[in-house]
């Protein structure tokens, strides 16, 4: 019987890079997005609503009686300091963000426990543990999804259901670009340019990829991660430790 795994904002980036990889580790994967997807079960689903979100995770619950990981990658990001955010960007960064992460491990609590074991890996961000300039609101989620992996790790412990944190640095995704290219339309900058600097501003002088988050996610998934709960699992190419 393969594994049920959820993954939340599975059709572009590093959730695609993810339900690949749960794909070819032999999981029977879900994927809730509000983009459509060939790959694994889709089920279209606006992670800002929040019995939206419930709703999707308690269908599989009802169609496969069980739940062993969930994935909460679906996010969106703001380039912007305090003053120039929104209250209304601020709202839906939250909604999406940290609301839709707080629904989908709501819902998916009540099979793990029954079944006395689970998996839940929270994709953060390495801004849960850094400042960046211009990510007021950005980087205020991601500590609040750092804190949501701890605090639940411990209250669900004795349930035998891990949850840790993948906090991800600079990674080459279309949400990267797509904030490149914001970037360079508003100042002017050369595209080629920034990535290049981008790249260089890493140890290891190069941006990540999403298999490599991938590969770390599908790790904490796994029962070789059963002594890990509770984790912030940095994955920066060295970036934080400058």
């Amino acid at each position: 019987m393969k594994p049920i795994a959820v993954i939340t904002g599975g059709s572009k980036g590093i959730g695609l890079a993810i339900v690949k990889l749960f794909l070819a580790a032999n999981y029977k994967v879900y994927n809730l997005d509000i983009c459509s997807s060939e790959l694994g079960e889709y089920i279209p689903c606006d992670m800002s609503q929040f019995t939206q979100v419930q709703a999707a995770i308690n269908k599989v619950v009802a169609l496969e009686q069980r739940l062993d990981v969930l994935v909460c990658n679906a996010g969106i990001h703001l380039s912007a300091n305090i003053e120039n955010t929104t209250l209304e960007d601020f709202e839906r960064l939250f909604a999406i963000n940290v609301k839709g992460a707080f629904a989908a491990i709501q819902a998916s609590l009540a099979p793990m426990k029954a079944q006395q074991k689970g998996s839940i890996v929270i994709i953060c961000s390495d801004q849960a543990l850094v400042g960046k300039t211009n990510s007021f609101a950005y980087n205020l989620s991601k500590h609040a999804l750092a804190s949501m992996a701890k605090t639940t790790a411990l209250d669900y412990a004795g349930d035998n259901i891990r949850v840790n944190a993948v906090c991800p640095g600079t990674i080459e995704t279309p949400l990267y670009h797509a904030a490149i290219d914001k970037y360079c339309a508003k100042s002017g900058a050369d595209k080629a340019q920034v990535h290049a600097a981008e790249a260089a501003s890493q140890p290891l002088g190069r941006l990540g990829q999403p298999e490599e988050i991938a590969e770390l996610v599908l790790f904490l998934a796994s029962d070789k991660a059963g002594f890990i709960t509770g984790s912030l699992q940095v994955i920066d190419g060295g970036y934080t430790t400058a």
